[in-house]
């Protein structure tokens, strides 16, 4: 049976309260952002501009989110010593705050003890999940949905450990 799986304007314009979204992966290898990765890695400059072409789309998608009470989380667990990517992510970062998001990071040592989801994703309400799938080497491997109870709760329970035990974007060093 084929599932449509919303997109991420659609999924966000649906909320109504909250939006979670928990990532757990040291690198990803999304095809839209390989540019922007590689001239970082060459130059180590990055986009932070929130009105540029690579970040205004989400940066309108998070303002009009959050401009109607939505709360929007993100809260990210790495490996340390970090990855390049994840240097990458955290001075980027700067634009999702800018947009309206909240971010905190933890460090995957003081993970232990809770209970993980085995893939990335966004929970909206408490109540729908999106699934966010990636390959091995972290290209985009599709999303889905689930709107089991049980599952909800899971991913609520392990981004709020982890919200919990993370420090906000400006209090953590990649360094």
């Amino acid at each position: 049976m084929s599932q449509t799986v919303p997109t991420f304007d659609e999924l966000l314009d649906s909320a109504t309260q909250s939006a979670v979204h928990l990532e757990m992966r040291d690198s990803y290898g999304v095809a839209a952002e390989a540019g922007d990765f590689a001239h970082w890695k060459s130059t180590g400059e990055r986009d932070t501009d929130p009105g540029s072409a690579y970040w205004a789309s989400w940066v309108a998608l998070i303002q009009r989110t959050v401009s109607r009470g939505v709360v929007v989380r993100r809260a990210r667990v790495v490996s340390e010593p970090v990855s390049d990517y994840i240097r990458y992510e955290h001075a980027g970062t700067a634009v999702n705050l800018k947009a309206g998001e909240q971010v905190r990071w933890l460090a995957r040592r003081r993970t232990s003890g809770i209970a993980f989801p085995g893939n990335d994703f966004w929970l909206i309400d408490g109540r729908l999940v999106r699934w966010n799938h990636f390959t091995g080497d972290g290209a985009s491997a599709g999303g889905e949905i689930s709107e089991d109870a049980a599952v909800a709760q899971l991913c609520s329970d392990a981004f709020e450990a982890v919200w919990a035990r993370a420090v906000a974007h400006d209090q953590y060093s990649v360094a």
